[in-house]
């Protein structure tokens, strides 16, 4: 795989047990590339200590007076620096592919697990995580990847010098055969101790970004209750230890550091000393003395690689072991595919709550509890946060239908919906069945002056759908961020459409207009809409109450509110002691017949006034 050949036609099943076989998988999975690198490095490594044998044979050409030994001295050194220069040059564009690649294959597992779950994964794992293991922690898993070809060439370079030394010289080359393991063994013990540093610095700096996003996000009610300086303090904590945990941590591999150069140094010191008192026993030559010292001393490059497989390792486990933990989540139905891609039409039925949506009706679902209707709506869309029997669409299990087919059936729009950042133009570009444009979405939603507020916040657009959104649409209120997302469902037509709580942000005038738009547009399609709002309820073809999981009751809101308490209580937000001062049935129409009058009817009436 080259970088333009990305992205992969398939990333492949990853192995998500634990960090370290997701690594040894991610590593199997670029055998080719692997391969590769390990080739050029050991070109080049090897070139570079070839270095040494050649400077060692011309020193001994120039002694023996061979001038023909010297000019073969000279084509060897010119062959090795093309190997240098060659391999090195090779090995860092195979390494960054490597890198790359491995990152753009993580990148798309992710992206394929957030597709596959949905709303389920940050029910289960928070979305901070999945940013950064989508960011940072793929850096660094590339990182590792890319390294682990470079170490295999630097340590059979290392297993080749150290041979061929003992072959060379085998008085010295014992020497550095014994020494050289011991060299790179030596920071063993201390490289755990350096991993749980490095990996409580990263949890520090962890907090402090999301202390510093929550400070950030919250900076305007901050200064108005007068706590910025509350949390600035609390970051500046934060930071503080953060620095801490990075000095200890860069402490510890300082360490690591110095204690490879003291073992290089004392190899030296053995191999000089041992060769001098070769030299001057005269069972050696000057040119095999300089010979050994110069691959010795190059030695130090190649070595260099263990300790950034170990620094590279211990980066990358955690970062890892995220990664798996993300990949190995699981939908709680996962059998999909069993039947073909066409799609089923008729009621939406959910066996666990015995909730039934007829076809192309209006069907308004009050549920006392908002966390319960948020699990319901997620249900009927295919996505249950648990296990259970799934929801039936004209009789046929939307966990037997393929992914993609399940939510072109239905769409849910959660009761937080997220507004991406660019024009309003390409937050609108959704796929669609066509059969409604733009702008009557955009009416049927209410979002006239949402149009302006855009307009008034991108000069440069001409049109209103070329103004841009910021991140999450932080530039515009509640209410209008739900008139878009609104009007986003509405432009792609589902068969079924399942709006959790779509007008809570908004004013009762505009989201009695919303109800009406909301009819029209989907007349002859089968809405749901989980609301405890009067005026949807009231505009609603059928109303239904779910009660401690099951239907309760199913009617129309004008008759529930008057003979169900349940009903009654959910709606006009009756209190206990309030509902325990009426009397009966005729108490309960009497307040119901207020709650119409004040609540419901004069809003109606003065919309009807008003058109």
């Amino acid at each position: 795989m080259q970088i333009q050949d990305l992205p992969y036609p398939d990333p492949g099943v990853p192995d998500a047990r634990s960090g370290p076989r997701f690594l040894w998988w991610l590593g199997r999975s670029q055998l080719g590339g692997q391969l590769k690198s390990l080739a050029w490095g050991l070109l080049h490594f090897l070139s570079v200590c070839g270095l040494p044998f050649c400077v060692g044979l011309a020193v001994q050409a120039v002694i023996d007076r061979s001038g023909a030994r010297l000019v073969q001295t000279g084509g060897l050194l010119l062959l090795c620096g093309l190997g240098i220069a060659l391999g090195d040059a090779m090995l860092h564009r195979t390494a960054v592919t490597n890198w790359i690649t491995a990152a753009a294959r993580v990148q798309q597992l992710l992206a394929r697990r957030t597709a596959l779950l949905g709303s389920a994964l940050t029910r289960r794992v928070a979305a901070g995580e999945v940013v950064a293991v989508s960011t940072g922690d793929v850096e660094k898993i590339g990182w590792f990847v890319e390294a682990v070809s470079r170490f295999s060439a630097a340590a059979l370079t290392v297993v080749a010098v150290c041979v061929g030394l003992v072959v060379y010289q085998p008085a010295l080359g014992v020497v550095v055969a014994v020494g050289v393991p011991v060299l790179a063994l030596a920071v063993l013990p201390l490289l755990p101790r350096a991993t749980r540093r490095a990996d409580t610095q990263r949890e520090k700096a962890g907090r402090a970004t999301e202390l510093a996003s929550d400070t950030v996000a919250g900076l305007r009610v901050l200064r108005g209750i007068g706590g910025e300086e509350l949390f600035l303090d609390r970051y500046r904590g934060a930071s503080q230890e953060v620095r801490t945990a990075a000095v200890r941590s860069a402490r510890m591999w300082s360490l690591i550091s110095a204690l490879q150069v003291l073992m290089q140094g004392l190899l030296m010191i053995a191999v000089v000393w041992r060769g001098v008192q070769l030299a001057h026993e005269g069972r050696i030559a000057v040119g095999e003395l300089v010979t050994v010292y110069s691959a010795v001393m190059l030695l130090t490059y190649p070595l260099q690689h263990f300790q950034e497989i170990a620094m590279a390792y211990s980066f990358s486990r955690p970062s890892a072991r995220r990664a798996a933990r993300v990949l190995s989540l699981e939908r709680a139905t996962d059998a999909r595919g069993s039947r073909e891609a066409s799609l089923p039409t008729g009621d939406l039925y959910d066996p666990t709550t015995g909730l039934l949506a007829p076809a192309g009706l209006f069907t308004a679902v009050v549920c006392g509890d908002p966390d319960a209707a948020g699990v319901l709506a997620e249900r009927l869309g295919g996505h249950p946060a648990e296990e259970g029997a799934s929801v039936l669409l004209g009789g046929v299990r939307l966990d037997e239908l393929p992914l993609h087919s399940a939510r072109t059936a239905v769409l849910v729009q959660d009761k937080d919906p997220v507004l991406l950042s660019g024009a309003l133009r390409e937050l609108l570009d959704v796929p669609a069945s066509g059969a409604v444009g733009a702008e009557e979405a955009l009416a049927a939603a209410q979002c006239g002056d949402v149009l302006e507020a855009l307009a008034q916040g991108s000069p440069a657009a001409d049109d209103p759908m070329d103004a841009r959104i910021t991140e999450r649409g932080r530039s515009l209120s509640g209410g209008q961020r739900q008139r878009l997302a609104l009007a986003r469902s509405l432009i792609t037509d589902p068969q079924v459409l399942v709006l959790d709580e779509p007008t809570s942000a908004v004013d009762s005038h505009t989201e009695a207009r919303i109800a009406e738009g909301l009819r029209a547009l989907r007349a002859d399609r089968t809405t749901v809409v989980f609301t405890s709002s009067p005026l949807l309820l009231d505009r609603a073809d059928r109303v239904v109450l779910v009660h401690e999981g099951r239907v309760a009751t199913v009617g129309l809101h004008r008759e529930l509110v008057q003979g169900d308490p349940r009903y009654r209580a959910v709606v006009t937000r009756e209190t206990d002691e309030e509902a325990a001062g009426l009397d009966g049935v005729a108490a309960g129409e009497k307040r119901a017949d207020d709650v119409l009058t004040e609540d419901v009817l004069a809003e109606l009436e003065e919309i009807e006034e008003t058109a």
